[in-house]
């Protein structure tokens, strides 16, 4: 009988970024992560999302803060689950992944994503655990075609990453696979650090680089190998066949769309 792939700890960014929140202001929630869609709050349907998903054992929510559970009879059901533990979040996305990563074993493979992936659903978590695991990396991203997300959804405005070989957009979900793959946390905390001095990111990243990318000339493998070698480790791409993957809530009108979309799914 062939080995059983290891099973996932999936960890939940669920921190609000600005204060007042938008999406929370516009929504009337508490905060951002319990901005309805669907009736149900975006962090409710991520955590039952990751529940029902086969790859994922273990769940670890980073925030909100703890009186918005102590507020929310929902909130505290769910997070009463087996498997399920709260972390207060710390200063930022890379600080508060940092903190609870070091509260699972080192090789055991680690999803990280956001409270505000309103449309997650298991088969894009056992998709992308799945596909992760046979890249064979360190660390994957997961990505979807801009071009597919705007067959499917031409109402929808996304930042897209513009390479060679076709424009991609960010899927908001990432696994550390390995020890060796949780050195890139520390690289994501450097890119948060020097955000505003962004000269600093090009020179590790190589001004030629940077002009093939601008140019249009950069090919996505190009960028995943420069990153392999800056990091030390093997980084990857997992392509979503899902569209919806990329759908994450970052403004009120995100927030609008995604509940015009949850209301056509439920209908």
């Amino acid at each position: 009988m062939p080995a059983q792939p290891p099973r996932f700890s999936a960890i939940v960014l669920a921190a609000d970024r600005g204060h007042p929140d938008p999406v929370a202001q516009a929504s009337g929630a508490s905060c951002k992560a319990m901005a309805p869609v669907g009736g149900t709050p975006m962090l409710v349907r991520v955590l039952e999302a990751l529940r029902a998903a086969e790859a994922v054992d273990a769940i670890v929510l980073c925030g909100p803060p703890r009186a918005v559970i102590d507020n929310d009879p929902l909130l505290q059901q769910v997070l009463a689950s087996p498997g399920l533990r709260w972390l207060p979040s710390r200063q930022s996305p890379s600080t508060s992944a940092a903190a609870a990563l070091q509260t699972i074993e080192t090789e055991t493979p680690v999803l990280v994503t956001t409270a505000d992936h309103a449309l997650l659903t298991p088969a894009m978590v056992d998709h992308f655990c799945g596909e992760a695991l046979l890249t064979a990396a360190d660390v994957t991203v997961a990505l979807a075609s801009y071009e597919a997300i705007m067959r499917a959804y031409p109402g929808m405005r996304r930042t897209a990453t513009r390479f060679q070989d076709g424009p991609f957009c960010a899927c908001n979900l990432f696994a550390f696979l390995n020890a060796r793959g949780r050195r890139a946390v520390d690289f994501w905390r450097q890119v948060e650090d020097e955000r505003k001095k962004p000269w600093k990111m090009v020179n590790k990243l190589g001004w030629l680089m940077v002009f093939r990318y601008l140019l249009g000339r950069l090919r996505l493998a190009e960028a995943l190998e420069r990153a392999s070698q800056l990091l030390e480790i093997r980084a990857a791409a997992v392509m979503m066949p899902f569209p919806e993957a990329a759908v994450d809530v970052d403004t009120p009108s995100d927030w609008h769309f995604v509940e015009e979309l949850a209301r056509q799914s439920d209908g």
